[in-house]
C-alpha cells in the first residue's frame, strides 16, 4: 500500500513539475525572442522553482495511503512513469497557463 502511494505521489509531483517547467521555459524563451528581454529573470526563475518545489514536495509527503490503492492492479517494471494521460494533462494545462500568461504579458 505504501509503495503504491509513493509511486502515485511521485507521478503527481512529476506531472506538476513538468507543467510548471514547460510553461516557464516557453515564457522565458518566447518573451526573450519577442521583446528582446526575458519576462522572467534568472533570480525570478529560481524563486518560481523554489516555491513550486516546496509546495509540491509538501503535497507529496502529506497524502496518506488508502485501502483503495490495493484494489487496482500493480504496475509492471516497464510501465512508463509519464503515461499518455499525464502527457495530455501536462500539455493541456501548459497551453491554458500560456494563454493566461501571454494575455497578461502582451
Amino acid at each position: 500500500m505504501w509503495g503504491r502511494n509513493v509511486y502515485d505521489s511521485i507521478a503527481k509531483f512529476l506531472q506538476f513539475q513538468l507543467t510548471v517547467n514547460v510553461v516557464a521555459v516557453i515564457v522565458a524563451f518566447t518573451g526573450a525572442c519577442i521583446t528582446q528581454d526575458s519576462p522572467l529573470k534568472a533570480v525570478q526563475m529560481l524563486w518560481v522553482n523554489l516555491i513550486m518545489d516546496t509546495l509540491a514536495s509538501l503535497a507529496l509527503a502529506t497524502e496518506p495511503p488508502t485501502e483503495a490503492l490495493l484494489l487496482r492492479r500493480p504496475y509492471g517494471r516497464d510501465h512508463p512513469l509519464v503515461s499518455g494521460t499525464m502527457l495530455r494533462n501536462i500539455l493541456g494545462h501548459a497551453v491554458y497557463q500560456l494563454l493566461v500568461i501571454f494575455t497578461l504579458l502582451f
